[in-house]
């Protein structure tokens, strides 16, 4: 009798935060304050977010990156919340005399967040562990885009040893960086693919960064679903799932993270694109950032559904 298939192990490689969420009617206008009718503490971060979502959906899931000072409360919140999702923390690297990130997020009546974040600058001179150690066992590398000067060579490494490496892209990229080259899959949200590219149209955009990098090249557009390229070089539409959304914060984040699981399953960029869709729709229709990301059992009932 054949033994079951392990579930595919990714690591996730970013910079966890701690998320402080206010839900508003309407954001205050400069200078002035609103009430908030709802108060929660999450633990967030574009990675995290997105191991989270790998965890729920079954993947295993392995985590690198900084975190501040082990004596700080916010580090110690998001390590209690990541061990209770399972996932696997011996490769996060504690600095001393440094902060964890922390986010003041503002969710409004339709769904929509506004945040303000504080991340220390001394983050970015961590120095990961071992490469042969983080890739191990790795069917998928998922990173920040942020995170190019700690982990570009990471990064390389995985994809000479034919290892996936995705890139959630929320904010816009120099055309310069590393990560355009050393990565697999490029995952933009509509206005950093725009803002990358200098184009406003998030097709000439695509095809001008096509220019740059060998790497498959999407841009999700939330309710619009999202746009890439195929293996031909043409423009391809996957639709996003109608929703009721309430909440926002995480919804791209949880879209990368299923998608690279998906890779890593061995599932086609279509498919892939499609359960990542899935995921990200019933995200939005919960309050809690990643960690209200939905289980597996959820997202197939949403795909079977839909067919």
């Amino acid at each position: 009798m054949a033994l079951p298939k392990a579930a595919p192990r990714i690591l996730c490689i970013g910079i966890p935060v701690r998320d402080l969420t206010f839900r508003v009617e309407a954001g205050p206008a400069r200078g002035s304050k609103a009430n908030a009718t709802h108060l929660a503490e999450v633990c967030g971060g574009n990675a995290l977010n997105a191991a989270i979502a790998i965890a729920r959906l079954g993947g295993r899931v392995a985590f690198a990156g900084p975190m501040g000072d082990a004596r700080e409360t916010s580090s110690g919140f998001i390590l209690d919340r990541m061990t209770a999702e399972g996932i696997e923390t011996s490769h996060i690297v504690r600095m001393p005399n440094v902060s964890t990130p922390v986010s003041a997020i503002i969710i409004d009546a339709t769904g929509e967040r506004t945040l303000t974040i504080y991340r220390d600058p001394a983050l970015w001179t961590v120095k990961l562990p071992e490469t042969d150690e983080l890739l191990d066992d790795c069917q998928a590398v998922l990173v920040e885009s942020r995170c190019a000067e700690f982990a570009i060579s990471l990064c390389t490494e995985a994809r000479r040893r034919g290892i996936p490496v995705i890139v959630g892209v929320d904010r816009a990229m120099s055309l310069q960086d590393g990560l355009l080259t050393a990565a697999s899959h490029l995952l933009f949200a509509s206005e950093q693919v725009q803002e990358t590219a200098g184009i406003a149209d998030d097709g000439e955009a695509l095809r001008r960064l096509a220019q740059l990098t060998p790497a498959f090249l999407a841009a999700t557009r939330g309710p619009r679903g999202t746009t890439w390229l195929n293996e031909t070089g043409e423009l391809e539409e996957a639709s996003a799932f109608p929703v009721q959304a309430v909440d926002t914060l995480g919804a791209g984040d949880v879209f990368h993270g299923t998608f690279a699981l998906g890779l890593a399953e061995g599932k086609g960029a279509r498919e892939a694109l499609r359960f990542a869709a899935a995921a990200a729709a019933l995200k939005c229709t919960r309050h809690g950032g990643g960690q209200a990301a939905a289980q597996r059992i959820e997202v197939e009932e949403l795909l079977r559904g839909a067919r």
